[in-house]
């Protein structure tokens, strides 16, 4: 590997084509090489439709390919942790899937498996390589706003299907899980500093899945944040985040979605503006920037280590909602 990327994926998951083998399409130094499913029939129909090379059956035959240089880890939830492990102890580099664990015990886990390994390990909240949230960055980093007061982000849409994973406690699943790990990464992003939750509320699906989550957070600069996630409830569809500081706000719709609709409006005492941004997928600005770390040693925002922190701020607001923590499945 000297000059391309060769790419397995991990399991035939609905997500793969948007956010690996689309991307990989249209790049000049990353290649999806093969694939692995729970069986060999499965692997080979993903592999006929997509037009993989090479079709595993099993994760173990993947990861012993000579051919793979790293792996795309689209598992479910609870099991992200034990093939994240997997991957990097067969040599591979890893683009693993939000959230980056089951809780933050394992993400710590696999943080110094991946520090002792010197691979790559990037967990895949997209939106963080687009223009938009570069952009986001920077105006919350150049003080513009002056001190903040508070920020906030809500990540809201429809999941009535409560047979798929996502409502499965067993594989790690919740609506915290799957929407709310967008909404904490967000308001660390805006909060520019790691928060205390100081209260959630949950409504439930089950006994401990939640459908919804509402937390409020306090900043140890003062401000305060709130996130607000749902797969089924009242709020259909709400995508958003807002910064407000004492000289004037951030808004951002659409934040996870730039190569569709969305606005960044900047909203200060003497001005206002508003931005909009390319329509190249997310997805394929994350594939370049794990390249670039992969080839050539780049630094990137979401590291093992920011995944810590991340999965640290929503195992407390599981504590806070009265709900255990999620667990690696069995």
């Amino acid at each position: 590997m000297t000059d391309h990327v060769r790419i397995g994926v991990l399991g035939a998951a609905r997500i793969a084509p948007t956010a690996v083998l689309d991307p990989a399409r249209s790049s000049t130094v990353a290649e999806v090489v093969a694939v692995a499913a729970r069986s060999a029939e499965k692997a080979r129909a993903f592999a006929d439709e997509h037009g993989i090379a090479r079709v595993h059956g099993s994760y173990e035959e993947l990861l012993a390919d000579p051919a793979v240089d790293a792996v795309y880890n689209p598992l479910p939830n609870g099991l992200h942790g034990r093939w994240t492990l997997a991957a990097l102890e067969a040599g591979k580099h890893v683009l693993c899937e939000k959230p980056f664990t089951a809780n933050a015990a394992e993400a710590a886990t696999v943080a110094a498996a991946a520090s002792a390994s010197g691979l790559v390990v990037m967990e895949a909240f997209h939106y963080r390589y687009h223009p938009l949230a570069v952009r986001v960055d920077e105006i919350i980093r150049s003080g513009v706003l002056g001190p903040l007061r508070h920020v906030e982000a809500s990540v809201c849409f429809p999941l009535p299907l409560f047979s798929d994973i996502r409502y499965d406690y067993s594989l790690a699943g919740g609506a915290m899980m799957d929407a709310g790990c967008y909404a904490v990464n967000m308001v660390r992003l805006l909060g520019g500093e790691e928060p205390e939750v100081r209260s959630a509320t949950a409504l439930l699906r089950g006994p401990s899945i939640d459908r919804a989550m509402r937390a409020t957070l306090r900043f140890p600069s003062g401000h305060t944040g709130s996130v607000h996630a749902s797969l089924w409830s009242s709020t259909v569809l709400k995508l958003s985040m807002k910064a407000v500081g004492e000289n004037g706000r951030l808004s951002v719709f659409n934040p996870l979605g730039p190569q569709m609709f969305h606005r960044m409006s900047l909203r200060l005492k003497d001005r206002t503006s508003t931005e909009n941004f390319g329509k190249r997928a997310t997805y394929a600005y994350q594939l370049d920037a794990f390249t670039d770390a992969v080839l050539h040693g780049k630094p990137f925002p979401t590291t093992a280590d920011d995944a810590v922190r991340n999965m640290t701020v929503i195992d407390s607001i599981y504590r806070a909602a009265g709900l255990p923590l999620r667990q690696p499945a069995a």
